[in-house]
């Protein structure tokens, strides 16, 4: 290649936010691009557009990064400017309250995605409203809390040396690299902040109300954390029930009854939480029908597990995923980024590939048992007014408390999101 790819990666997101200032994390990411003590935010484009790189960020609930893709010539260039957006960010209070409005009008653009809002819905049902509950744009009364001053103190405890990796791939080496962080990257040493750690909440249900055509659906059962051994097993289960064209999900709601266009499943997983949800999006008309569906379905596979023809195709396609992944510097740079940030082996290719050859039939069958046998799921929906009172009756066993009020935007599925200078990746798990 000719390319290289370098990322920041801060620990720093939404689950390590306070209520009262939930968003702070994203909101550093958009501030930090409009100028630095070295460049405006005029010469932060132009130095990169001037040698044809790509230069963006993005936020999630347990991490925030900052990346450029540069000809490896270039490297250097984009070190430099990654580690002065992070390191010396002006944080103009003129600039805190301007992109206060773009940040706005990002979470109303976000709000008017209820396929998007119900995600949040159901991590704020499941996990209630600290941690990974909260969502990372945050919603339009925090961001108004949002002072310069908090920013600052965010800042200074979170963008700190242990809290920082440096990632790169492509055409460099790792000297060159590290040659240039020693001379640009300049952060404070301090304690990593404690975390609160998430709470399961079952059988919990929320629903939000929302002028729409579709009823957005989404279930969800507690799961394993990111380095749980049982994960691959997990993985494979997730791609049988609602992983393509193939799965169960699509076969029985869209190709057998018609009553669904869209629908999927997906794991998100944290250093100690984990869920496996699973969605669609269908008329009022239909929801009922379509949730009993989904729970037949997890009833099914956690009584007799899945096929051999599943577990094959299931295991071709998670092999397929990590390779077509890995076929640009970005997503190579991503890896390992994250891996190193949450403190998780770096295995080749073929060490993963052992690790999914490994897992048997009986493997997905057990864990589907012990996830989804006898689980109450939580429940999320997103709709029209009319579909909420047989929605919120259904099994909620004395639950009926705040959480069936409208729940505040923000991130999805524990997946980053971009700021207005970019977008976020993609829905399925890493």
């Amino acid at each position: 290649m000719r390319s290289c790819s370098v990322g920041i990666w801060v620990n720093a997101g939404s689950r390590w936010e306070a209520p009262a200032e939930n968003g702070v994390s994203h909101f550093i990411e958009h501030l930090v691009f409009k100028g630095t003590t070295r460049r405006t935010a005029r010469q932060i484009a132009e130095e990169m557009d001037g040698v044809g790189g790509q230069l963006n960020a993005f936020t999630g609930k347990d991490h925030t990064c900052f990346y450029a893709k540069v000809l490896d010539e270039h490297v250097d260039l984009a070190v430099d400017i990654l580690c002065d957006l992070v390191c010396h960010p002006l944080l103009a209070p003129e600039d805190v309250e301007k992109e206060r409005g773009v940040v706005a009008e990002e979470i109303g653009m976000y709000e008017d995605s209820p396929e998007d809002v119900v995600h949040d819905e159901i991590a704020r049902a499941a996990w209630g409203s600290r941690s990974v509950g909260l969502p990372v744009l945050g919603t339009q009364e925090t961001l108004g809390n949002l002072t310069r001053d908090v920013i600052l103190r965010y800042m200074g405890d979170h963008y700190t040396c242990e809290n920082v990796v440096v990632a790169a791939a492509g055409h460099v080496t790792h000297e060159r690299v590290v040659e240039a962080v020693e001379r640009h990257l300049s952060l404070p040493s301090s304690a990593q902040s404690a975390e609160v750690r998430p709470s399961w909440i079952p059988g919990a249900r929320v629903f939000r109300p929302k002028n729409t055509e579709q009823v957005h659906l989404c279930l969800g059962v507690e799961a394993y954390n990111r380095k749980h051994p049982k994960r691959f097993a997990l993985y494979l289960l997730d791609i049988a029930i609602g992983g393509g064209m193939s799965s169960r999900l699509f076969q029985k709601l869209r190709e057998d009854r018609g009553l669904v266009y869209s629908t999927y499943s997906y794991v998100a997983s944290f250093d100690d939480a984990g869920a496996f949800i699973l969605y669609a999006a269908t008329s009022p008309d239909h929801a009922k029908v379509v949730e009993d569906l989904i729970r037949e379905e997890l009833d099914e596979v956690a009584s007799c597990g899945i096929s051999g023809e599943e577990l094959i195709r299931g295991k071709e396609q998670l092999k397929s995923s990590l390779v077509l992944n890995l076929e640009t510097t970005n997503s190579r740079m991503s890896r390992l980024g994250r891996l190193e940030l949450f403190h998780e082996p770096l295995e080749t290719p073929d060490e993963v590939f052992r690790r999914i050859d490994g897992v048997t039939g009986d493997d997905v069958r057990e864990v589907a048992a012990e996830l989804l046998g006898g689980a109450v799921p939580v429940a999320a929906a997103v709709g029209p007014r009319k579909a909420k009172s047989s929605f919120i009756r259904r099994e909620y066993h004395g639950r009926r408390d705040r959480r069936e009020a409208s729940v505040a935007p923000g991130c999805h599925r524990g997946v980053a999101r971009g700021a207005a200078h970019g977008h976020s990746p993609g829905r399925r798990k890493a």
